[in-house]
């Protein structure tokens, strides 16, 4: 079962009080290139993998989804969710995403924000998201860049033509990375850019766009804090197509 650090108490705590978590989907500086990558909602049926708070959710349907189903494997975050208020057009469930049964051709798009790089049998995930989406439904996600989950070390190095370079931490290979981040020991998958698009296109997926996410001039100006975000991608932005 992928780890359920949103039900620990410290880190949940920690976790709502970031922009994102506050804010919403105008907290996070990646929605504006993820929502771009988003087809029209109107009448659709959407999949939210890793739902957490529900803004996507709740988004969706003012988009005009007709249907919308979110996913959590954390109790708290469904119970925040649940509390922003009831509409009939949305379900959510508690489900572990390593085990998830998905309905066949029941969703013309699924999303997933932040939620991937948990995952430990990622192909078998995407496996059922494939099947779940009718012919030509829309995969859209997010997921922390594989360069963040390998951060440098400290130091400098030489490299093979006698550079000094500052290296990144065992990028190319691959398993689980332990960190602390609002608490202790918060375990994520690492994978190569090229492992996790080459797993999407085995599963059956066209890719339709691929963004390694960086904020704008616009986007710094308001918020100078970001600049830190141009030395190595935070973010990668996906969209496929079944």
């Amino acid at each position: 079962m992928t780890q359920n650090i949103y039900d620990n108490d410290a880190f949940f705590a920690g976790y709502s009080r970031l922009g994102r978590s506050v804010e919403g989907l105008d907290g996070a500086a990646e929605w504006p290139a993820l929502r771009a990558m988003l087809p029209g909602l109107a009448g659709r049926r959407v999949l939210d993998l890793g739902c957490g708070f529900g803004w996507f959710c709740r988004w969706a349907r003012a988009q005009g989804a007709a249907e919308v189903l979110g996913l959590d494997v954390s109790e708290n975050m469904l119970a925040r969710a649940r509390q922003a208020g009831e509409d009939p057009a949305i379900r959510y469930a508690r489900a572990n995403l390593e085990e998830v049964a998905l309905p066949e051709a029941a969703f013309d798009l699924a999303y997933s924000s932040l939620t991937f790089h948990y995952i430990v049998a990622f192909e078998r995930l995407l496996r059922r998201i494939h099947a779940a989406l009718v012919p030509g439904g829309r995969l859209v996600f997010s997921m922390e860049h594989p360069i963040y989950m390998a951060p440098s070390r400290p130091g400098f190095v030489a490299d093979a033509e006698g550079r000094r370079v500052w290296p990144i931490d065992r990028y190319l290979e691959e398993g689980p990375r332990s960190t602390d981040w609002l608490a202790k020991g918060v375990v994520k998958q690492h994978r190569t850019i090229g492992t996790t698009l080459n797993l999407l296109l085995a599963c059956g997926f066209t890719l339709t766009h691929v963004e390694e996410w960086r904020p704008t001039d616009a986007q710094i100006a308001a918020r100078p804090a970001l600049a830190v975000e141009r030395d190595r991608p935070m973010f990668l932005l996906v969209a496929a197509q079944r």
